[in-house]
């Protein structure tokens, strides 16, 4: 009988005093994301690499905002958001302790307003990440006038862009002709005889 009780005096308490206590997080333990709102861009880097969709990006094309929205109810604390921010504007914290009353607090949102296209005045992106971007290709440019229109080419959405390109494009084989030239008679016997033996592989694949 005193065996039992000498060996729980030698070895203490087995459990912790939570929640009447604090309870002693180890290092790199995950809580709560916190989201730094100032450096956020609204990329939605965050919201594609979330795997339980608790980060979502919710667009507004009429009022011409975006919205950053986190459930922390639906987080499953895996960092992924944290490793994908280019501005690391988003960590995961200590906390843990997220229960709540009502479900509502546990949603926050920040909004964000878009970029408006400079050429057909429809919005395209984040106005910050449109900002991000352009600061990045600033450093890089290797003078002032390349600097600028790198800017300018940030402001113009890429349907306008496709079209430019495609204008672009036109003119010049209208100017100088096609460069591509027509494939010859024994390209095209090569290429038929690749095609049906790439066909004749996959049949063979398929039988096993």
């Amino acid at each position: 009988m005193f065996k039992p009780i000498k060996e729980m005096m030698r070895v203490g308490n087995a459990t912790t005093k939570y929640p009447f206590a604090p309870l002693e997080r180890p290092e790199g333990a995950r809580g709560k994301p916190e989201h730094d709102s100032a450096n956020c861009i609204a990329c939605a880097a965050c919201a594609v690499a979330c795997p339980p969709n608790a980060i979502q990006m919710v667009v507004d094309p009429k009022g011409g905002t975006i919205m950053w929205f986190i459930n922390y109810g639906r987080c499953i604390f895996c960092g992924r958001c944290e490793e994908v921010c280019p501005t690391k504007c988003i960590k995961l914290s200590r906390e843990f302790e997220l229960a709540v009353m009502d479900k509502n607090d546990l949603e926050e949102t920040c909004t964000y307003p878009l970029q408006k296209c400079s050429q057909c005045g429809k919005y395209f992106a984040s106005a910050k990440e449109v900002a991000y971007a352009g600061d990045i290709l600033e450093q890089q440019a290797e003078n002032d006038e390349e600097a600028k229109r790198a800017r300018e080419l940030l402001s113009v959405c890429p349907t306008c862009k496709q079209k430019a390109d495609a204008y672009r494009a036109k003119r010049r084989v209208d100017t100088v002709g096609d460069p591509t030239p027509d494939p010859t008679p024994e390209q095209m016997d090569e290429a038929r005889k690749q095609a049906d033996k790439n066909k004749a592989e996959r049949r063979k694949e398929a039988r096993f």
